[in-house]
This record gives structure tokens, sequence and C-alpha cells, in this order.
């Protein structure tokens, strides 16, 4: 089968949560005989080689951009750029393709795909991780700017494709929209082991990893520990990520005076995550927008339960049984979710006995493995022949 990937960053020149999905799904695809093409913008400097699996053939359909203002925000010049280049390598190889797969942001790579569809004869499919509210535009981009992402997100649903959504929030909110075809919700991200762990006593930290955004809200975070602090001894805060508001984590450290027993270490090696995460109280997720949330996974993984706050665009509260791999914050204030972080600590070596039963019991579907299988089973669904054209072995053009 000859399958297109159009995803405009990829892992591990840009980390998020879509480039790890689009990575591994190409390396699985290789990996299996299938011809890959993985179509993105440049994200290292020329000379370099792309990293992944060299059997993948890269495309740049665009040069080096930065993706996001200061603030955190997506620019709007990389998604048009990105949508132009996709276009015209379509109108040239869109015949060599049986399948086109996308990710629905930042929209113009799926209405650059979406005309040549008929034409070239490629099934398209589009991966949903989140459909935003009409709040959450006018939250991104005001009034204006607000009504007209929200009328291309619609008219992005209105094209004729196979979806996937990663959530029951957003396959609802996707429905609502009225999408042009069939919904399958994948529930699976998680690529690491799935051996059981042992429950250990955790030390006295709560673990916030995330690029400091601010969706993240990295701010309630730091106000949450300084209160749980005072009523738990010894309670201490690690802080991993980088991101636009990086100068907003260390003045809240500063303004709760918190310099003595919270640490903000930057981006951290995925060896230092593991080792925090695993003797960490919990992972503490604030962010008021996920589109899935796969840390708690993770956590839940190494025998740590998380606390996550509700919100009506955060999907991570679907993964998380209350009192069994962590808790919800039913609002997002200090208090609440200080109140959060006190539960799951004297809950104590209970909790985490639940949460290792919890991964057990649920790990098959939330392994990748179980999300690559389904995507598969999509793309044979469709009357789609892997012998239609025989498998070229393709090394990558960086």
């Amino acid at each position: 089968m000859r399958v297109c990937l159009v995803y405009d960053c990829l892992f591990p020149h840009t980390v998020g949560g879509a480039e790890r999905w689009y990575r591994d799904l190409a390396e699985r695809l290789v990996s299996e005989g299938h011809e890959v093409t993985y179509v993105t913008l440049r994200q290292w400097q020329r000379g370099e080689r792309a990293q992944i699996d060299e059997r993948v053939r890269v495309v740049t359909a665009g040069p080096r951009l930065a993706l996001y203002t200061d603030s955190g925000r997506r620019r709007i010049l990389p998604p048009l750029v990105f949508g132009l280049g996709v276009f015209a390598h379509l109108l040239r190889n869109g015949r060599r393709y049986d399948v086109v797969h996308t990710c629905s942001f930042p929209y113009f790579s799926l209405l650059a795909a979406a005309p040549l569809r008929a034409l070239m004869g490629y099934v398209l499919v589009v991966d949903w991780f989140e459909v935003w509210s009409r709040a959450y535009w006018r939250d991104y981009l005001g009034g204006v700017g607000g009504r007209i992402g929200e009328l291309i997100q619609r008219a992005c649903a209105r094209v004729p494709q196979r979806a996937f959504c990663f959530s029951e929030l957003h396959a609802r909110r996707l429905r609502e929209e009225r999408l042009n075809g069939p919904i399958t919700v994948l529930r699976g991200l998680y690529a690491g082991g799935t051996e059981p762990v042992s429950p250990r006593h955790a030390d006295p930290i709560v673990l916030f990893a995330a690029r400091l955004i601010p969706e993240k809200q990295v701010g309630l975070a730091v106000a949450a520990v300084a209160l749980a602090a005072k009523r738990i001894d010894g309670l201490r805060g690690e802080f991993l990520g980088e991101g636009p508001e990086r100068a907003l984590l260390d003045a809240a450290i500063v303004e709760h005076g918190l310099q003595e027993i919270v640490t903000a270490r930057g981006f951290a090696k995925t060896e230092t995550v593991d080792a925090e995460m695993r003797r960490a109280t919990c992972m503490l997720v604030t962010s008021r927008r996920e589109g899935y949330g796969l840390v708690v996974v993770e956590a839940a993984a190494r025998g740590t339960p998380s606390v996550v706050v509700a919100g009506e665009d955060n999907a991570a509260t679907e993964l998380i049984a209350e009192g069994v791999n962590g808790t919800i914050a039913t609002q997002d204030d200090p208090a609440s979710v200080a109140d959060a972080i006190v539960r799951v600590h004297e809950a104590g070596l209970a909790l985490r006995e639940r949460t290792v039963r919890w991964f057990a019991e649920n790990g098959d579907w939330l392994s990748l493995e179980s999300s690559l299988r389904k995507v598969l089973e999509s793309y044979s669904a469709g009357g789609l022949n892997a012998r239609r054209s025989p498998v070229r072995s393709a090394r990558a053009r960086r």
C-alpha cells in the first residue's frame, strides 16, 4: 500500500503528541512493507538528515519557518505556505498514493488535499485531535478571527473523509459539525512498555511536565503547589518544560516564595522525565485544553496517579477513573487543585496500587499498537489492495 502522511511537524525536530503519532505511524507502516511518504515543513538545517527511519521518504513542502508567536499561538503564514506546498506535491504525485492521511489542524493541508482526492484517486483519512468550540475560537483569535477559524474548521468537516478522533469529547463535536464520513475513536497513543511495575511509596513531589504555553496554565499549577505545601510536610514541586510562559513560571515561583521547594529545570531528557514520574506523588495536569492527555497514561504506566483539571475543552478527564488512577479538580482555581493534590497524597500507596491495576487492565486499548491496528484496518476497509502496486524500496529524501 502507498501511503502519504501529511503534517507540518516531524518528531523529534518538533516535540508534541501529534508529532509522535505520525512518526510512529510512518515507522510502523514501513516495517510492514508499505511505501510511506512523509510530507512536512523543513525543521532541520540544510545538509542534515530528518531523524526518522530511512525507509520513510521525507518530502519538504515548505522552508523552515517559526510555527509559533512569542505568546505560543500558531502563526498564520506557515500553514498557508504548507498548504500550498501540499497542493503542489499532490498535484504532481497524487496518483502514486492509495491513501493520503493528514491532520485536520492547521487545516490548510486538509483543504489542499481535498479537491484533488477524486481526481487522483486516493482515499483521504483525517486525524481530528481536537475540534474547537466557538468560545475557544473567540478566545484564541478574537471575535472576527475566531469566527473565520470556526468556519474553516466546519468546511474541513464537510470534506468527504474517514476521520479518527482520540477522545469521545471531540468525536461528539465532530458529529455536531456534521462530518462527511465515518468517525473512529482511537484510544491508544502510549508507545511504551506494558510490563507491570511494582507499586512504591512516592516521594513528596508534585510533577508538572509540559510545554509552557497559556493553555497549560502553569501559573495555576504553581499557586496550587503553594497551597498544598502548607498542608503536606516536605512537599516539593518539579516543573519540566520550556515555552513562551517560562518567564511567568519563574515569576510565579518568586511571587509565592517557593524558591526553596520548587525547581524549574526547563526541557528535560526522556530519561529524566521517566525517573521523576516514577517517584512523584502525582502528575499535575492543569491544562484547560487537551485533545487526549497522553501524560496521564504515561504516569499510570509507572504507577503514578494524576491530578487533572476539569474543563469543557479538556479530554484528558476521560482518562481518569476517579480515585482509581487519580482525581479530577472540578474547578480550575488554586484551592480546588490543591485539594486534589492533598487527596492523592493522603490516599498514599493504596492509590498507587490501584493505578498499577488500572493500567494493567486497560493497557491494551491504551497502547499505540491498538490504534495502529485500527488505522491499518480502516485503510483496508475501503477496498484498498496492498498489492495494487509493488512496494518500492525508497530511501528518504532529506
